[in-house]
C-alpha cells in the first residue's frame, strides 16, 4: 500500500470521526433549551460583555425565557421567566438544588464541611436542621435583639464622635466592622473588629480579602482543565486566608471547650455553645471539622 492510500484513509477516518462527534453534538444540543451558537473554546463567553446582566435580558429576549450558554466549556441553562424559575425552584426543587462550587472554594476542602455547598444529602439535611432549629430560629433571632440594638448603637456612637473631632468616617468600612461584630458577637460573644486592635483589623481584612477573591471571575470555572494550574492564583491565596481564619476559630473554640470543661461558662448560651452541646450530644451529626466551618460559613456573606 503506498503513501497516497495511506494518506486517503486516513482523511476518511478523520472526517468521518468529525461527523460521527457532529451528531454527537448535535443530539445532545437538541436536548437543552435554545440559545445563541457557541465558538469554539470560548463559547458565549464573550456575549455577556461587561455588563451580564445586560447581556442576559438581550440573549433572552432573542431566545426565550430559558436559553442554553456555553460558557467556556461548561453548558449553563439560563431561567429569565418568574414562572420558569417557580417551576424549577419549587416544584423541581430536590432536582435543582446541588449547586455548582467555584473553585476558590475548594481551598481546605471548604465545600466538603459547608452546608451552602453540599449536595442535598444525610449530612445537609443534618447541618441544615441545627441551624434551623437552633441558631436561626424565630426565638433565637429574638434572643439577640438586645445585641442589634447594641451594636448599631455603637455604630451612631462612632459616627457621632468621628463627627464631633471632624474626622471623615468610611461608612461602608465602619458598617462593615458593625456586621463583623454582630456576627461574631453571635457567634463567640466577642467583638473580632474592634479598630483598636490589631488582631482584629488582621481578621476584618482577612474576611475582607475572602470576600474579594471569592468574588473575581475565575478562568477554572469555565475551564475546569486548569484547576492544577490555578493560573489566577485564586485558590492558593483561599487557602492562606482561609487557613488564618479557621486558625483563629480554632483557638476561640478550644477557649470554649477549656472553660466549659473547667465549668466555667459565659452564660450567654451563644452559637458555639449551642453547636458544641450537639456535638457532645451526638458526634455523628456535628463534629469539630463542622463547627468551625459552620463558623466559617457566616462571615464571607456581608460586604460593605
Amino acid at each position: 500500500m503506498d503513501f497516497l492510500t495511506i494518506l486517503v484513509y486516513l482523511l476518511l477516518a478523520i472526517t468521518l470521526l468529525q461527523a460521527i462527534l457532529s451528531l454527537i453534538t448535535a443530539a445532545n444540543r437538541r436536548k437543552l433549551p435554545p440559545g445563541p451558537t457557541p465558538v469554539p473554546i470560548l463559547g458565549n463567553l464573550l456575549k455577556l460583555g461587561t455588563k451580564p446582566h445586560h447581556s442576559l435580558t438581550d440573549l433572552a429576549k432573542a431566545h426565550g425565557p430559558i436559553m442554553t450558554l456555553k460558557l467556556g466549556h461548561i453548558t449553563t441553562v439560563v431561567i429569565s421567566s418568574a414562572a420558569v424559575a417557580r417551576e424549577a425552584l419549587q416544584k423541581q426543587d430536590l432536582a435543582f438544588s446541588s449547586r455548582s462550587v467555584p473553585n476558590a472554594l475548594h481551598a481546605h476542602d471548604q465545600y466538603r464541611y459547608s452546608v451552602v455547598w453540599l449536595p442535598v444529602a444525610n449530612r445537609w439535611r443534618s447541618l441544615r436542621k441545627a441551624l434551623n432549629s437552633n441558631i436561626f430560629a424565630g426565638s433565637r433571632l429574638d434572643a439577640n435583639q438586645h445585641l442589634r440594638w447594641r451594636k448599631v448603637e455603637e455604630l451612631i456612637a462612632y459616627v457621632r464622635k468621628s463627627s464631633q473631632g471632624g474626622e471623615a468616617v468610611d461608612i461602608g468600612r465602619a458598617a462593615f466592622r458593625t456586621s463583623l461584630n454582630l456576627l461574631s458577637n453571635t457567634i463567640f460573644s466577642v467583638d473580632l473588629a474592634n479598630p483598636n486592635e490589631d488582631s482584629a483589623k488582621e481578621f476584618r481584612d482577612l474576611v475582607w480579602n475572602i470576600m474579594v477573591e471569592a468574588g473575581k471571575p475565575n478562568l477554572v470555572d469555565y475551564f475546569p482543565e486548569l484547576a492544577k494550574i490555578d493560573p489566577q492564583s485564586i485558590r492558593r491565596r483561599m487557602t492562606t486566608h482561609f487557613g488564618k481564619v479557621l486558625q483563629l476559630f480554632g483557638r476561640l473554640i478550644d477557649e470554649r471547650v477549656e472553660l466549659r470543661r473547667l465549668r466555667k461558662t459565659l452564660g450567654n448560651n451563644d452559637v458555639i455553645d449551642i453547636l458544641l452541646n450537639i456535638s457532645e450530644e451526638n458526634p455523628d451529626e456535628i463534629d469539630r471539622t463542622h463547627i468551625e466551618r459552620l463558623c466559617l460559613v457566616c462571615y464571607p456573606h456581608y460586604r460593605s
